[in-house]
């Protein structure tokens, strides 16, 4: 049995958690937040996630703010960052891109393309190529 890749997804919003945690749990390991500082606690403490979804406009420390404190820190700066934000922007995409996030995605979105782009960012970074060799 291979491992499923974990997901953390940080939302001050219940109902996007619900949809993270519902739509991704079969395929993938899923661990939700409703505040960054209880998943930066979490990642402080061992428990590594392979992709992190989180939002933009949060209280306390804001979606920037996160992708700010991971990108800086030597023990999670290659973790994978996607931001979701109900802010279509294009300065907004283009500071949180240019702040270390991997990608951005648009509220609402579409749980399938989530996923395409999950797996687009573990494939590129190698982690589709790991589970084939342990297969």
């Amino acid at each position: 049995m291979k491992n499923k890749y974990k997901i953390f997804g940080i939302d001050d919003e219940p109902s996007v958690l619900l949809i993270i945690q519902h739509y991704f749990k079969s395929k993938f390991d899923v661990k939700v937040f409703n505040k960054p500082a209880d998943a930066l606690a979490n990642m402080q403490d061992g428990d590594l996630p392979d992709i992190i979804i989180c939002d933009l406009n949060m209280p306390e420390i804001s979606g920037a703010e996160f992708v700010g404190l991971v990108r800086s820190s030597g023990f999670f700066s290659s973790i994978p960052l996607i931001v979701l934000s109900a802010t279509d922007s294009s300065e907004k995409k283009i500071d949180i891109l240019n702040l270390g996030a991997d990608d951005f995605m648009v509220k609402p979105f579409n749980p399938k393309e989530l996923e395409a782009r999950i797996n687009s960012i573990l494939r590129r970074t190698g982690k589709f190529a790991i589970e084939s060799i342990n297969e």
